[in-house]
């Protein structure tokens, strides 16, 4: 026999008005099986009675499970169970798809919209190279431009750990060569063998990717550009360098007819 679990929470009292109302999704599962997020809807809904609300949010009362599913039908709606731990459960006559296409939009909106907080690291050796520096400062200010987040680390070793001095100039040194892009949002600091500093970025990545798509399509109607250039350029090439066909000249042996034998 399949057991079903519900996961219950407090019990939810009937909004006034009808812009209060949400789908609260049944947390089901089966032994086995999966955990469904979706809410009961039409003849899923096994309870005596409802308390129904509209399509447009009117307040239609206590009905009879029959009476809410006729009145769906009816109207070519689905009924939804909004929520499920009222008693009685509330449940409203709407479009359930279209319903659930809104809300994935919505959700892939906010998705896009929102920024996530990337911290990228870059790991320094006191006695570094200048051609190492140079190149490791570079990939230092392609991050702060890209609005992430970047965390130093001095890595000693050795002898060099009596000297962290190295270590806190080194720092100094790379947060005044990438001012211009970043400020020290982490004061230099010994963890263990190593030193940590912390550099954020000057503007925030939202515009940072803004500007970013901006370059793109600048560089994308360039290429094109140049792309149509070069074609018309090859155009005109192969129409200046085809060969014209040249027309032949009659001469009086083609006018005659050549079933005759001049010999």
């Amino acid at each position: 026999m399949v057991r079903r679990l519900r996961l219950q929470s407090a019990e939810l009292q009937a909004p006034a008005s009808a812009g209060a109302f949400s789908v609260v999704p049944v947390l089901t599962t089966h032994l086995g099986g999966h955990i469904s997020t979706e809410p009961r809807i039409n003849e899923r809904i096994r309870v005596p009675e409802v308390r129904l609300v509209g399509p447009a949010g009117e307040q239609v009362g206590i009905v009879r499970i029959e009476q809410a599913l006729q009145l769906a039908r009816e109207h070519d709606l689905d009924l939804v169970e909004v929520a499920p731990m009222a008693r009685p459960p509330v449940c409203k006559l709407m479009d359930y798809g279209k319903f659930k296409y809104e809300n994935a939009q919505k959700a892939r909106d906010a998705r896009r919209n929102q920024t996530n907080t990337v911290i990228k690291e870059m790991k320094l050796r006191p006695k570094i190279d200048e051609h190492d520096y140079e190149t490791k400062k570079g990939h230092v200010v392609r991050f702060l431009k890209a609005g992430d987040k970047v965390k130093i680390t001095i890595m000693f070793r050795g002898r060099e750990q009596s000297r962290p001095e190295l270590g806190v100039n080194l720092l100094k040194r790379l947060a005044d060569d990438v001012v211009e892009h970043g400020f020290v949002e982490s004061s230099p600091k010994l963890d263990g063998r190593n030193m940590l500093m912390v550099l954020g970025p000057t503007r925030k990545k939202t515009e940072a990717r803004a500007e970013e798509k901006v370059e793109r399509d600048r560089r994308m109607a360039e290429r094109a550009a140049e792309q149509e250039a070069e074609k018309k350029l090859e155009a005109e090439f192969r129409a200046s360098h085809t060969p014209q066909p040249t027309r032949k000249k009659r001469g009086p042996a083609d006018n005659l007819d050549p079933d005759i034998d001049l010999g």
